[in-house]
């Protein structure tokens, strides 16, 4: 069995060592198998926390919308974690470690902060399920020392209703900006399938959004069908002639609008509001100004209504009904005067 060379090892430590080894074998050990072994535990707890959350990530692929590609499961950890503890071995971290590197965003960025700190906690169990000699406990402990944060969480600024009419009217200029924002304020969806909207989706006055597009877990989620007012129409056949690779609201360079380009434009109008408000906005006017059953309002926004065995029994998405709501929203949008 070879210690090494007199350039890595002198010759009293090549006396000592094998001494313990000569030790080793008097008590029925194998000195080449331990040193194998050694070296493959030292081999396995030189992972890199940057290396484990990568597979990590790659390994609930699967179970997120799109593949994760939006970047919305890694982001926290990519920006927040792996800057200052990537090229550390994941055995080696412990709960001080990460209250250093989320302190600084604990309060004031709260919510990322939060995110952050759970992907870790995956990225944690994962290595434990790899063989890693990793403390499973250190996210939680990590998050007892940092404590409760102070940043309250706040809802997206939304538009009262009775404002709206006024500033969709204002959307007038035809551009895919205008336009989109139009249908978003119409149909009360999210940003997501809006701007991804394609002409194959829309079947005569019915849009259906699609699976994978549709806000939930991967695999979890049916398509949403939106009825689509005689305005919706009107402006769906504008964006036409915007139109490519079948999309409506088509990026100048390439792929489709960025959520971004809605919100910059009330940000340069000097609106606090923001466009997933609008949701909020036609929510408001149902409650307040018609009759519509909770559970039909609630679907008009394509939130889920009751606990798993109920929808199971209740096979209706209440698409006439909402049909209703959404020509009388329009018909508020698109009328004159006083919406008190």
């Amino acid at each position: 069995m070879g210690l090494g060379s007199y350039s890595v090892i002198s010759l009293k430590e090549a006396r000592d060592l094998a001494g313990d080894l000569r030790k080793a074998v008097h008590a029925g050990k194998d000195p080449i198998k331990e040193r194998e072994k050694q070296r493959r535990e030292e081999a396995r707890n030189i992972h890199l926390l940057e290396e484990v959350a990568v597979d990590a990530f790659e390994s609930r692929k699967a179970e997120l919308k799109g593949d994760g590609k939006a970047g919305q499961w890694f982001s926290p950890l990519e920006l927040h974690i792996l800057p200052k503890l990537g090229k550390v071995p994941v055995a080696e971290i412990d709960q001080k470690d990460i209250r250093e590197v989320l302190a600084p965003i604990w309060h004031t960025k709260a919510e990322t902060a939060r995110k952050a700190l759970n992907r870790l906690g995956i990225v944690f169990r994962h290595a434990a399920a790899l063989g890693l000699d990793v403390d499973l406990q250190a996210a939680e402990k990590a998050r007892a020392l940092l404590g409760k944060p102070r940043a309250k969480k706040t809802n997206i600024p939304a538009m009262p209703w009775r404002d709206v009419p006024k500033f969709y009217q204002s959307l007038n200029d035809g551009s895919v900006t205008h336009l989109a924002l139009r249908l978003l304020i119409l149909t009360g969806v999210r940003s997501a399938p809006l701007r991804h909207i394609r002409e194959d989706q829309i079947d005569g006055d019915i849009w259906t959004i699609p699976p994978e597009l549709v806000k939930g877990r991967r695999d979890a989620t049916t398509e949403f069908r939106v009825p689509l007012s005689s305005e919706a129409l009107k402006v769906i056949e504008q964006a036409r002639r915007h139109a490519r690779a079948g999309y409506l609201f088509p990026n100048v360079r390439r792929g489709v609008i960025s959520d971004m380009t809605l919100s910059m434009y009330m940000r340069r109008l000097g609106l606090e509001y923001r466009p997933h408000g609008f949701r909020s906005s036609l929510r408001d006017w149902i409650a307040e100004c018609t009759n519509t059953p909770y559970e039909i309002a609630e679907t008009v926004l394509g939130h889920k209504v009751g606990g798993a065995v109920e929808r199971a029994y209740r096979r209706t998405d209440y698409l006439e009904q909402r049909r209703q709501i959404m020509e009388a929203w329009a018909a508020l949008l698109t009328s004159v005067g006083d919406h008190s």
